[in-house]
């Protein structure tokens, strides 16, 4: 055995060499196969036919890197101040946080791995191959280069394969190359530069065989088959943050520089003012609590968790809990076409016929719907013979079966030959008459060479007949005539219109027939040879969705593109885009993009909108390119092709009816019904998620501010502070967060879908709203300094004082958690006072907590508080409602402020 020779072999593109030649290099018999010795050598060299994933970290490490986030970092600080100020059970809440986050990151990561055992599952268990002259079933790990394989319908590819031999060979790869049909397989050699979904003489590895049988040798095996590399894909792709984690990062950042210069500005100011030590480091640590948002990744989580139930609802199943709030970010959907913007079942929607052209009704395989001419009058069939007979000949000259199953129509067979029979029994034809009509008497069956189908019938001792179906350019040279017309046929006007239907994406088959003699009863080849009668031409698809247009539609008014990636043909995708509204009637194939460099391919991924014949490299670098220029990826699908691109996209979306285990593990949602449309839903979900952790982000933020304010004007006026650090950790971990994740449960505002997406580099918090929580945090602190000093001038004790001052501080939190509800619109316009009932449940609970605190026996020990009387309450009270309508007036400027500026940048 030459070795260097077969390396040589393996390297060659198998596709672009004759069979006997791929033989040749790889010192394979088509006769003898390998002999075992051959095999087992072959097996040494090359490595069993499976996936060698590379060496991963261990678990222990993958765990504790689970830890390096800034989030993180300033979770475990928080964690350290409160067990500094001796609260354990703070403390341990805080670290159970981490913990739980942590545990949801490592699961997370092993995903990938799993996706890698779901493309193991799809490979063959064992394979029929030729071995010393005998044929024998070998585990599929076994196969080797230059081992002779056979397949045979219901069949997986166990390795990739140049055939060899085939006998009307067809292969479903729609998992693989996104074909919506079986692939009719031959084995003559094709051009180098072919695309793999164009690869006509290969069968890959996974792929399963639908229809006949077939012998090839393996040139490709483990990593190095189709599927192999699809793997190797998936495993070099890197983990993409989402556009919250990567803006949750800077602002944690952000938040903690803040934090230790003001505190550390505290601890020196009061030092040098003279304030003993310790006493000044306890005020910067009782500072840095009420500084740090505690409560903020509880929020986040709950928040994310609302969203993913909501989602849930709505045929959404998200897998990786941040994907939530990234779906609203999103600015482009790169969108597989079959089963995801398509019903994935051909229809018949054109027959042409010598008379005229006609119209078909209806889509997928119900049988609802009817033929019409082109003015969309019903056409009775009886009235025109040619149209009659062209429809009983798809109806008969056909392998496949319609049936009904639970209300759901299903086509067992090849779905163009389904078409057909759905087609004629829209025209009223039933499938049982004519066949006891025109019983089958032989048949020549659909051959790959010939590229047509034959069939024999005959009428009750009456004359025969045969229907032939095929591809035009293989039937036209077997026509003597149109049917029912004496003259030649003239194929020049017959060609131009197969021209118009491919030009509309359609795949077009051509119907004849040929009077039989009574006493004939076998069908050959030399009978359709020559005197076969024209009968026309129909026109199939796979349609669209109607929801998919619609929901192209909101995403194009919610400023998100949508762009088609698909293995279809370029016609095709274009004919399906232009339907859905996809591009501008452009359409680029994966032969375009591998002629292009790094900085043409970024114009044409911003640019076009139809991508066709594209490989799962193409699909990669596609999404990678978007990225480059700032887009937030979203990307569907549904085959192992996808998977890649799955992963490394903002967020992947796979279909969960049709879609592989594969694509699943990839993704970070799963759609429930394969339908587009749940997308666009999702997407405004999504929207809303990010919108309510906004709101519960500004509602947490100026209730730290005015507690540090109020610290800081205490310390730095030198008098007694108004609330203990101790008063500080209540009203975080207990007031805070109850009334901060009610927003959670904010509905979705009306306006949601009409705005464009937010910028991918937009900061978490924009100028207006750091305005906002200056503004506010001003308010609370001058309110609570304000009623804490009122209190002790009037000879309240200072118990009594704090306590006031305590509940000061939470009862503005309940004001304005009110205001919060819209960040920018009037509370009366969301939905009134009442439109989030969840709200009100919030406040009712804040107030049974305050009552148990204010005048709790135990309460009062722990916290040294004391009972409030009626007219302390109502100054809280009174203080509170000004801080409303205060946080409402701001509002409405705002507003005002914004409307003209918009129209003067209108005007200009």
């Amino acid at each position: 055995m030459d070795e260097r020779k077969i390396e040589n072999a393996l390297n060659l593109d198998a596709h672009a060499a004759p069979a006997g030649e791929v033989l040749r290099l790889l010192a394979a018999d088509a006769e003898q196969g390998l002999t075992p010795n051959d095999a087992e050598r072959r097996l040494a060299r090359y490595g069993p036919n499976a996936f060698r994933p590379k060496p991963r970290r261990g678990p222990l490490l993958r765990f504790v890197l689970q830890f390096h986030h800034p989030l993180i970092y300033i979770l475990l600080a928080t964690a350290g101040v409160t067990a500094v100020l001796q609260e354990w059970v703070d403390s341990g809440v805080i670290l159970g946080v981490v913990v739980v986050n942590a545990l949801i990151g490592f699961i997370q990561e092993s995903r990938a791995e799993r996706a890698i055992e779901s493309l193991k599952k799809m490979l063959a268990p064992s394979a029929l191959v030729l071995r010393g002259a005998t044929r024998q079933v070998v585990p599929a790990e076994e196969l080797v280069p230059g081992d002779v394989v056979f397949l045979q319908a219901g069949d997986k590819t166990p390795a990739d394969l140049r055939l060899i031999q085939v006998k009307n060979l067809q292969i479903d790869e729609a998992p693989l190359t996104g074909e919506s049909v079986p692939v009719q397989k031959g084995t003559a050699a094709l051009a180098r530069e072919t695309q793999v979904a164009d690869r006509l003489n290969i069968a890959f590895s996974g792929t399963l065989v639908t229809f006949g049988q077939g012998t090839g040798v393996v040139v490709a095996t483990g990593a190095a088959t189709e599927i192999g590399k699809i793997a190797g894909a998936i495993e070099a792709v890197q983990e993409v943050e989402t556009p919250l984690i990567r803006r949750l990062a800077a602002f944690s950042k952000s938040l903690t520089i803040a934090i230790l210069l003001v505190a550390g500005a505290l601890f020196l100011i009061g030092a040098l003012k003279g304030h003993p030590v310790m006493e000044m480091f306890m005020a910067a640590v009782a500072l840095a609590v009420s500084a740090i948002p505690e409560g903020l990744p509880a929020i986040m989580t709950i928040t994310l968790a609302i969203g993913v139930k909501r989602m849930a609802a709505r045929h959404a199943i998200i897998r990786k809990l941040p994907a939530v709030e990234t779906l609203g970010s999103t600015t482009v959907i790169c969108s597989d076409k079959t089963g995801t913007l398509t019903r994935n079942e051909m229809t018949v929607t054109v027959v042409e016929t010598a008379e005229e052209r006609f119209r078909v009704t209806g889509v997928g395989y119900a049988p609802v719907g009817a033929v019409q001419h082109e003015g969309g009058r019903a056409a009775t069939v009886s009235e025109h013979p040619s149209l009659m007979e062209l429809l009983r000949a798809g109806l008969l000259c056909n392998e496949a079966i319609l049936r009904q199953e639970a209300h759901e129509w299903k086509i067992d067979g090849d779905p163009t030959e389904g078409a057909l029979i759905v087609l004629a029994q829209k025209a009223g034809l039933q499938p049982e008459h004519e066949t006891l009509l025109l019983p089958r008497t032989d048949v020549i069956p659909f051959d790959s060479e010939q590229q047509f189908m034959a069939t024999l019938h005959h009428e009750a001792g009456g004359n025969g007949r045969i229907y032939l179906k095929g591809a035009p350019e293989r039937v036209f040279p077997l026509c003597r005539s149109e049917w029912g017309v004496e003259a030649p046929l003239d194929v020049e006007p017959w060609k131009a219109k197969v021209g118009a239907l491919a030009s509309e994406g359609l795949r077009v088959l051509a119907l004849c027939v040929k009077p039989a003699s009574a006493t004939q009863r076998e069908l050959e080849f030399k009978d359709v040879a020559t005197g076969v009668s024209l009968l026309g031409l129909v026109g199939l698809i796979d349609p669209p969705r109607e929801e998919a247009i619609v929901a192209v539609e909101k995403c194009r008014t919610a400023g998100i593109r949508v762009k088609m990636i698909t293995g279809d043909h370029v016609e095709t995708a274009r004919a399906i885009a232009r339907q859905l509204g996809i591009g501008d009637g452009r359409g680029i194939s994966g032969a375009d993009l591998d002629r292009a460099d790094e900085a043409c391919l970024l114009q044409i991924a911003s640019s076009v909108d139809v991508f066709a014949r594209v490989t799962p490299a193409h699909k990669l670098r596609l999404v990678q390119a978007l990225q480059q220029r700032g887009e937030v990826v979203a990307m569907t699908g549904d085959g192992v092709n996808d998977a890649p691109a799955l992963k490394q996209a903002d967020i992947g979306i796979a279909m969960g009816v049709t879609g592989t285990e594969v694509a699943k593990e990839a993704a970070s949602m799963v759609l429930a019904d394969d339908n587009f449309a749940s997308i666009e839903r999702a997407v405004e979900e999504g929207r809303t998620v990010f919108t309510n952790l906004k709101k519960a982000l500004i509602f947490i933020l100026p209730t730290n501010g005015g507690e540090c304010l109020t610290l800081i004007a205490a310390i730095a006026a030198g008098v007694l502070l108004p609330v203990l650090p101790l008063h500080i950790l209540w009203i975080n971990l207990v007031t805070t967060v109850a009334l901060a994740v009610t927003l959670a449960f904010e509905p979705v505002e009306a306006d949601t879908m009409s705005k464009p997406p937010r910028r991918p580099d937009a900061p978490l918090i924009d100028r207006i709203l750091i305005w906002r929580i200056v503004f506010v945090s001003s308010l609370m602190a001058a309110g609570t300094f304000g009623l804490f000093f009122y209190e002790l001038g009037a000879g309240v004790s200072l118990e009594a004082s704090r306590t006031v001052a305590v509940n000061a501080i939470v009862f503005f939190e309940a004001v304005y958690l009110l205001n919060t509800r819209s960040l920018s619109e009037s509370i009366l316009n969301r939905a009134g006072l009442f439109g989030n009932l969840v709200v009100w449940s919030g406040i009712g609970a804040v107030v049974l907590l305050q009552a148990v605190f204010t005048y709790s026996p135990m309460m009062h020990l722990f916290f040294h508080t004391a009972p409030l009387d009626g007219v302390m309450w109502a100054r809280i009270l009174a203080v509170s409602v000004l801080l409303l309508l205060a946080v409402e007036a701001e509002k409405a400027i705002t507003r005002k402020a914004t409307r003209r500026n918009l129209e003067v940048r209108n005007r200009q």
